[in-house]
């Protein structure tokens, strides 16, 4: 089965509780969705109604959701306890029944940490903190939970990975669907429907989608031919066109987990110009790579990409740090960027992507999910990376 288990998430708790302890915590409250999920292993869609999460000191979790998500709760999350109110904002708001409740069971007092102090400003949500609601000592621990996260389990491994392969049907699809004439939103909606369709009828029963998101996806993003340049941009409705630079996407959400495949396609025969600028991308994403082992820093190899720019009189063609952590976030810690120090060790997923955003011509950025291993990395998304394998003829 392609979900998470009740025995990945008890192992989860247990590193959570052993972390409480050692700071003195006798609760931890959850806001975020991803933490939500990585401590329930529920997935749903955030509203203005406020759902969190709560372990005591001794590993029970409690579950708060509005109505309308309680049968679902019951059904598909491994808490302990779910808790509901009836609507929000409601007679008696949200935040205050979660703040009664937590009373009723004996936190009153306490020494409590949080990710997030009530809920975080969603759909227009409003309403008090859980500071306010609920008379305790407070402590900030947003990275408790995250630091846990970076790390990566056998269970996210083989969840990733799978993400991965139909990551790179969806983008096949894409690349096969590719031609001049043709507007940008037709080729990826016609490649994400029939990669979803092949992943719906191929793993039906065995996965849980995701939210928004379920299934896979390929696209362009509006980063189509000199509007590539835009590193992130949005759909622009664009006709492709022959001498287009093309930056594409691709993932697929599996269980909660989605891998990360990028690529740069031209369409026509390459000029001088664009082959230049592609093997330049192609020379900084070596670089990145082999930079990447247990022991370095996330630091260093931003550090190594960007001596390599400057060597190659490219700084003014840069715009974003190598990479960054995936798994149930599409970003999330750690950051292959100067500014984060964190020691690279196995088990961490990581995408690597250095760009090059040449003004007038577009921008060229592959981007693909690493797994750090004991002696180096393996790649969790598997595509042709050569410019003859991506020229739309």
């Amino acid at each position: 089965m392609l979900v998470i288990s009740k025995k990945e998430i008890e192992r989860r708790i247990s590193k959570i509780t052993y972390s409480m302890r050692s700071k003195g915590l006798d609760g931890l409250y959850i806001a975020s969705p991803a933490n939500i999920a990585y401590v329930t292993n529920f997935i749903f869609i955030p509203t203005e109604r406020p759902i969190a999460a709560f372990i005591s000191s001794g590993g029970e979790t409690t579950l708060f959701v509005p109505l309308l998500e309680y049968e679902h709760a019951l059904k598909y999350s491994y808490a302990d306890r779910i808790v509901y109110y009836e609507e929000y904002p409601g007679e008696k708001h949200p935040m205050v029944v979660i703040g009664e409740e937590l009373g009723r069971m004996g936190f009153e007092g306490k020494r409590l940490g949080y990710d997030i102090d009530g809920y975080a400003h969603i759909f227009g949500y409003r309403g008090p903190r859980l500071s306010d609601v609920l008379k305790a000592s407070y402590s900030y621990e947003r990275d408790l939970i995250e630091s846990l996260r970076i790390i990566k389990s056998q269970e996210e491994v083989v969840l990733l990975r799978e993400s991965g392969k139909w990551a790179s049907l969806a983008h096949r699809l894409l690349q096969e669907y590719t031609r001049p004439g043709a507007l940008e939103d037709e080729v990826s909606l016609k490649a994400s429907m029939e990669a979803t369709a092949a992943m719906a009828r191929a793993l039906k029963g065995t996965y849980r989608p995701w939210g928004w998101t379920s299934g896979a996806r390929a696209g362009f993003r509006g980063q189509v031919g000199p509007h590539s340049y835009y590193p992130h941009s949005h759909t622009i409705h664009a006709v492709i066109k022959r001498g287009d630079v093309l930056v594409t996407g691709a993932t697929a959400m599996v269980s909660g987990y989605g891998a990360e495949l990028e690529r740069t396609m031209i369409v026509g025969e390459p000029t001088k110009e664009q082959e230049k600028y592609f093997k330049l991308m192609m020379e900084a994403r070596r670089v990145a790579l082999e930079a990447i082992k247990p022991g370095v820093r996330c630091s260093d190899v931003d550090k190594a990409v960007r001596r390599f720019f400057k060597e190659k009189g490219l700084e003014k063609h840069w715009r974003h740090h190598v990479g960054h952590g995936i798994g149930l976030e599409y970003h999330e810690a750690p950051f292959l960027d100067i500014g984060d120090s964190t020691e690279i060790k196995p088990g961490m997923t990581l995408t690597v992507e250095p760009g090059i955003y040449v003004e007038g011509l577009g921008g060229f950025r592959h981007s693909d999910t690493i797994l750090v291993t004991e002696d180096g990395y393996e790649m969790l998304t598997n595509y042709p990376e050569e410019l003859e394998d991506l020229v739309i003829i």
